[in-house]
Order: structure tokens, then C-alpha cells, then sequence
């Protein structure tokens, strides 16, 4: 059966891989708002939705579907991170289920609220958290879950370049993006909490609005972490060449996962239209983790530094 789905946020970077998803996984999307009108890229997937770039508009149609019987399925939410748990709960009041982009939420008491409109409603907030579905990850983890009493060593390098425009944008500003650890590196906090267990120790060795780092300890790691959207932390065998650096080492040993990403939208769309998805409890992990390194004192001499820190200290 078709489900139809709202978009809030049609504009944005992520958005079209959400259009993507609905369209692969055979659904319809009825309707999209974005304050923003450089929404072209609807016509390549549902040249039919209504598009509104006032959300009073929008509510009032989403209001009128309802009320006549035809209620949205599912919105979908691309918005900025500081309005995630506004949208959720619209939608949830719309009558539709949530599928939400990371991080769900900036702050961990913001979940409390959700959980209470979730009882509320009887319906469902979804967190996209796409790596738990990457075929590379889900082996990494069902090798460390038989290997119960190693502990791994494990360096993160994620470099991602951005222009002049991030730190304009709402993605430069902290109290509505979360800053460089939420905002590009919360995916991989969740991912080493999924592979490694429950977090024990936490120090922040840099934290500006360029690039964060630091040292984690799960369960089974101690993780040295650098994360960067400036391009001059780029590996110089790959400045010039490639705007992103991606690295995961563990005990030395890089694990390629640069691959299979290209669908995992539309994996995450299935595994919830067939009754998975993730949802608040596995969210929140993540979230306490980036919330607390926002209010950490800065600790470089505790903990290990990641080999990039050292030039920025």
C-alpha cells in the first residue's frame, strides 16, 4: 500500500535523498515546505507535490488532509537541527509518523518532551542513523561483539570542507546547529556507540567553530577524534584533489566504508516502512554525547590527541 509523506525542509542539502527514498521505495510525496523556493529538484522526483514556503499555508493543508480523512503518513524532516523537535511534533500531531534527519534533537531533556507526545498520539518518531545499516559496520560489530574483553584503538578523521558561507549559514552558529561536533560528527558518535558499547570517559582537546577533537572511551575503544570544515586540515595527498577526507583506523588498520553509501537513505526508508527504524531510545545516546562535549571544559592534557590536533594547540 502507497504511503503518502510530507517534506519539511525541500531545499536543503540532505533533502533530496529523502525525495529519493520515497520515490525508490514506491510511496508518494503529496507535499513540501521550505522558506526557501530553489526547490527544483522536486520536479526530478514528485513534480505534482504542493510546495509552500510559509509553514502557516502548509499546516493549513496538512490540517485540511486530516480533516477530511487523508491524513499524511509520514513527514519527513530536513529542517535545522533546532527545529527538529518542532517539526516531530507537528507531525506527530498532524497524525503522521516522524522520519527525522540527524541529531534528532540538540539537547538530551528535548527527547522527554517527544517521548510524551509519542504516548500522546500513538505514533512514532524515526532518527535516520544510516551507518547502523552500512554493510562495512554491521560486520565491524558483530566482530567486536564476539571479541567481548579486546579493547580497540581507534582514530576518527573526518574533514569536510565548507566555504565562507557555513559560518553565515545556521549551521555556523552553535545554539541552532549544535556546532562542528553535532552538526557533521554526531552520525559517527552513534556509530562508535552501536560497534564499541556504552560511553566511560569523554575529554575535548579543541572546540571552534572550524574543528572539534578529542578522546572518547567505550566499552570496548579508546577513540582519538578530529573533526574539520576547514579545508587546510586536509591531508596533503588529497588537498587540491578531493574536498572531504574520510578515515576510520582501528588497531592501525583503516576500514574502507567510503563505499555504500549512495543508498542507505533509501535502506533506512524500508527498514522503517517494514516496521525497524530507530527511534528515541537509540537516538539518545548520540545526542548526551554531543551535548556534553558542547560544556566540557577544553582538556588537552587529558586523554590521547588525535595525531591532526597537535598543530592547534
Amino acid at each position: 500500500m502507497t504511503q503518502t509523506f510530507a517534506l519539511i525542509g525541500a531545499a536543503g542539502y540532505i533533502a533530496p535523498r529523502h525525495m529519493k527514498a520515497i520515490k525508490e521505495t514506491e510511496n508518494n510525496l503529496i507535499a513540501a515546505l521550505d522558506p526557501s523556493d530553489s526547490v527544483g529538484i522536486i520536479d526530478s522526483y514528485f513534480p505534482q507535490a504542493r510546495f509552500f514556503t510559509e509553514f502557516e499555508r502548509f499546516d493549513r493543508h496538512i490540517d485540511k488532509l486530516r480533516r477530511r480523512g487523508d491524513c499524511v503518513d509520514y513527514v519527513s524532516i530536513c529542517s535545522p537541527n533546532y527545529l527538529h523537535d518542532a517539526h516531530c511534533r507537528f507531525a506527530l500531531r498532524s497524525g503522521a509518523h516522524a522520519i527525522c534527519e540527524k541529531p534528532l534533537v540538540l539537547n538530551p531533556w528535548n527527547i522527554d518532551g517527544l517521548r510524551e507526545i509519542e504516548k500522546q498520539t500513538d505514533r512514532k518518531i524515526y532518527s535516520i542513523l544510516q551507518l547502523r545499516l552500512h554493510p562495512a559496520i554491521i560486520a565491524l560489530k558483530e566482530k567486536v561483539a564476539a571479541n567481548p574483553n579486546e579493547i580497540y584503538d581507534v582514530d576518527l578523521s573526518y574533514i569536510t570542507s565548507r566555504g565562507k558561507w557555513y559560518h553565515v549559514s545556521w549551521k555556523g552558529a552553535d545554539e541552532k546547529s549544535g556546532g562542528i561536533a553535532t552538526n557533521i560528527g554526531v552520525h559517527f558518535y552513534d556509530m562508535l556507540g552501536f560497534i564499541f558499547g556504552p560511553l566511560q570517559q569523554n575529554h575535548v582537546h579543541i572546540r571552534t567553530g572550524e574543528r572539534a577533537a578529542g578522546h572518547l572511551e567505550f566499552k570496548q575503544a579508546r577513540v582519538r577524534w578530529f573533526l574539520s570544515v576547514d579545508q587546510a586540515d586536509l591531508p596533503h595527498q588529497v588537498r587540491g584533489q578531493q574536498p572531504t577526507f574520510r578515515s576510520i583506523t582501528i588497531n592501525g588498520e583503516e576500514i574502507e566504508f567510503s563505499g555504500g553509501f549512495t543508498n542507505l537513505h533509501t535502506d533506512s526508508y524500508t527498514h522503517i516502512l517494514e516496521g525497524g527504524g530507530f527511534g528515541l531510545e537509540e537516538a539518545q545516546t548520540s545526542i548526551e554525547l554531543v551535548s556534553t562535549i558542547r560544556s566540557l571544559p577544553i582538556t588537552p592534557h587529558l586523554g590521547e590527541l588525535h595525531p591532526l590536533t597537535y598543530s592547534h594547540i
